[in-house]
């Protein structure tokens, strides 16, 4: 039996190919006067539900009903003959004027960049997904207390989640940046997605060459309208250390456990996104947090931080034909020669102290003798790179790889890009991927750096 048949026999009402309810409980939420955005009781197999109806997902089954309930989650009720629905409010819409805000005289002035992300996201009421939405001021009026640390204003660039955050989009943070530290602003917060946080903290710690205030980037792994949300204590502590601490510099400040209290104040270019949706999911990696914040917003620094500097400037050109790879067993040099060799730089993370196989290592080589700059990391995410300790790192090192030490293969390839835009030639470029310019990399193992 064909769909538009079997949906026929169903009662599913169809308009321009979206699902709609069907008609028993379209005839039920009509009787009953509920329209979307309702709070309403369901009574389904003689349990009562109370929650907010939501658009009907196209995804979902006809006789299904879905509410957001008190605790901002969402359930789906598929309705029979035996429910009842019963409309408790009609939805209120409140037209609010946001007020002036009065610069207090003593706080510190801080600059908020918003670019979207899960800190910006709310659920979507068609969808039921989150979605990237509020602008830098709804995102503030979340957190009123921070106007009472500092006079905050605020600057929208693009509202995207992060995998959608291009070159383009460094150079603009990085440019706005400049110019509202330049005119006195004494810190900035750069809201942001979490998933290629750590790309973007890497940015701009090559492109703000000179600092004359904390860059702080900060995100959420839960968006604002549920319960567990993030958002609001990362805001606070980014807002605090921003207008307590004299540290300049580009910094990533999230949870630093799973639970509220208590927070960590990363440097750009060491920090990685370990876990997909923990609270505390970003580590240092190789390296000390810079400090700890506790709730009252007590800082502990653990490591050094640069002093501010008179002005910052900006160095923001960025090559984009650089590729980054990992190798893996049996990787075929055949599928990516013409990637490698169409791309001016080339960071690979390899096996454990740096290695590929002898196969991978002439591309590699054919590469380097055509001028492009290969730099090798490593796939793990601990410890440097080694690559005098065996014959395949020796051999690579001969034919022109580059080892990085411990630096990370994202913040290499951000920093790779930078570097081949801003030098003369291709012994420049790596003589630059040898020096250590942002807290990027160090042969230097600590024994209380956990692993």
């Amino acid at each position: 039996m064909c769909t538009a048949k079997r949906n026929k026999q169903r009662g599913i009402n169809i308009k321009s190919e979206n699902m709609r309810y069907s008609d028993e409980l379209s005839k039920m939420l009509r009787s009953a006067g509920a329209n979307e955005g309702c709070l309403i009781s369901l009574t389904v197999d003689g349990k009562e539900y109370k929650g907010i109806l939501m658009p009907h997902k196209d995804s979902c089954d006809p006789d299904v009903a879905v509410i957001k309930m008190k605790n901002g989650y969402y359930a789906g009720l598929r309705i029979n003959s035996g429910s009842s629905i019963k409309v408790l409010e009609q939805p209120n819409v409140k037209v609010t004027e946001r007020k002036e805000r009065t610069v207090k005289k003593g706080l510190p002035n801080l600059v908020l960049i918003a670019t979207g992300g899960t800190i910006s996201s709310r659920a979507d009421a068609k969808t039921g997904a989150a979605a990237p939405g509020l602008a830098a001021e709804g995102l503030l009026d979340l957190v009123p207390e921070v106007f009472d640390i500092a006079n905050i204003r605020t600057r929208d660039i693009v509202s995207v989640f992060s995998e959608n955050i291009t070159v383009e989009h460094w150079q603009e943070m990085a440019k706005v940046a400049e110019e509202e530290l330049n005119n006195g602003a004494d810190g900035i917060i750069i809201s942001h997605g979490t998933d290629t946080m750590g790309y973007t903290a890497a940015a701009l710690s090559f492109m703000l060459r000179e600092i004359s205030g904390p860059v702080v980037l900060v995100g959420a792994q839960r968006s604002t309208d549920r319960p567990s949300s993030d958002a609001f204590g990362n805001l606070l502590a980014s807002v605090r250390f921003c207008g307590s601490s004299k540290a300049s510099g580009v910094y990533v400040i999230m949870h630093d456990t799973m639970n509220d209290g208590s927070y960590a104040v990363h440097r750009g270019t060491r920090v990685r996104k370990m876990h997909t949706s923990r609270r505390d999911a970003f580590r240092s990696v190789n390296a000390m947090p810079v400090a700890h914040m506790g709730d009252d917003g007590k800082l502990t620094f653990t490591d050094d931080v640069p002093a501010a500097s008179k002005k910052t400037t900006l160095q923001k050109k960025m090559e984009k034909n650089v590729t980054l790879l990992q190798f893996y067993p049996g990787m075929d040099p055949a599928l990516f020669k013409d990637v490698v060799m169409n791309s001016k730089g080339i960071v690979i993370a390899g096996s454990g102290l740096g290695h590929v196989s002898d196969a991978m290592a002439k591309l590699l080589k054919e590469a380097a003798d055509n001028g492009t700059v290969v730099v090798m990391t490593s796939q793990c995410i601990n410890g440097p790179t080694g690559m005098n300790v065996y014959d395949t790192g020796r051999e690579l090192q001969r034919i022109g790889v580059i080892p990085v030490m411990d630096m990370l293969p994202e913040t290499a390839y951000v920093k790779l890009m930078w570097a081949l835009a801003n030098s003369k030639d291709a012994d420049d470029t790596k003589r630059i991927m040898r020096t250590t310019l942002s807290y990027e990399m160090s042969d230097r193992r600590t024994a209380d750096v956990v692993w």
